[in-house]
């Protein structure tokens, strides 16, 4: 769906959650979640989240949200973020302070900065939002479905998932029959690759795509580390690039660390079938509707216009 599309959506999604988060729908509720389960006293009106997959989830779905992590702002977000929104802390270390400042009537954590959980439950209610990288695509679904019955918007997390499943069978459909990929990190001019089972086995499980191997120790910063001549000999015919330096808010330079002599003589770099995904959205946000869409939306571009 084209960002326009899915504001104007998001703005009639947010008139149904002002209605849903009247006083007249304070009926207690009890969220289960990664760490346990909350008690909701009605419809949080008040929201800070430390994770900005939680961020892309709430804004697609229209929720208005009050605080957010002050730093790796994913760029596809950052117009979407208003300028009176409170700053809460990095990812992994979030502001518990000015946090309790802004008295949420709910907290939401995940992934990178789910160890805030036993403090900040003592604080406000909170949820731990993780999502399990082995099925990204069925956590981002579950997510959307959580959230839309906890502000009542469950209508719209509906037709967020419907979307999903269409845009994972399109590009499932692109990809059926054009040979095998390979997901590759750049971190410094160094090479690690993403295998099945790690953060973004999307690709190789959701879509299909035939992996050059079976499986890999998904590191921190993106799995084992390899060299060019294992480009090479492996000679995907796909290969996928995550630049976590440009994801992190650093300089990056995927481009320039492929363009040599060895990786000149695989089958992706002769045939241009190589797809650049976004890196806040690869690499941050993958837990996320608005960035994994735009994760598919690329990966339906590459093979729509590779050899």
């Amino acid at each position: 769906m084209p960002m326009t599309q899915l504001r104007t959506a998001a703005f009639l999604a947010m008139l149904a959650w002002a209605g849903a988060a009247s006083p007249g729908h304070a009926e207690p509720t009890v969220v289960r979640h990664a760490q346990g389960a909350t008690t909701l006293d009605g419809v949080p009106r008040t929201v800070v989240v430390t994770d900005w997959a939680a961020f892309d989830n709430l804004q697609a779905l229209g929720v208005p949200v009050a605080g957010v992590p002050a730093s790796a702002t994913p760029p596809y977000l950052a117009d979407l973020v208003p300028t009176e929104t409170l700053r809460v802390g990095s990812l992994q270390e979030p502001d518990i302070e000015g946090i309790a400042a802004a008295q949420p009537d709910l907290a939401i954590v995940a992934n990178r900065s789910r160890r805030a959980y036993p403090t900040l439950t003592e604080l406000t209610p909170t949820l731990d939002m993780t999502v399990d990288n082995a099925d990204i695509v069925g956590g981002v679904k579950a997510s959307l479905v959580q959230y839309g019955a906890i502000f009542g918007l469950a209508a719209r997390a509906a037709e967020l998932t419907a979307a999903l499943d269409a845009k994972v069978a399109e590009a499932r459909a692109a990809a059926q029959g054009r040979g095998t990929g390979l997901v590759i990190v750049t971190n410094g001019g160094r090479l690690g690759v993403y295998g099945p089972g790690s953060r973004v086995a999307w690709i190789y499980d959701a879509l299909a795509i035939p992996s050059v191997f079976a499986s890999v120790d998904d590191g921190d910063h993106g799995g084992d580390a390899v060299s060019y001549e294992y480009l090479l000999d492996k000679n995907p015919d796909w290969l996928f690039v995550v630049d976590r330096d440009a994801g992190i808010g650093q300089e990056g330079s995927a481009r320039a660390t492929l363009d040599n002599e060895l990786v000149h003589g695989t089958t992706f770099w002769r045939k241009n079938q190589i797809v650049f995904l976004d890196p806040a959205a690869a690499y941050v946000t993958m837990h996320g509707y608005t960035g994994l869409m735009l994760l598919l939306d690329q990966v339906i571009a590459g093979y729509r216009g590779g050899a």
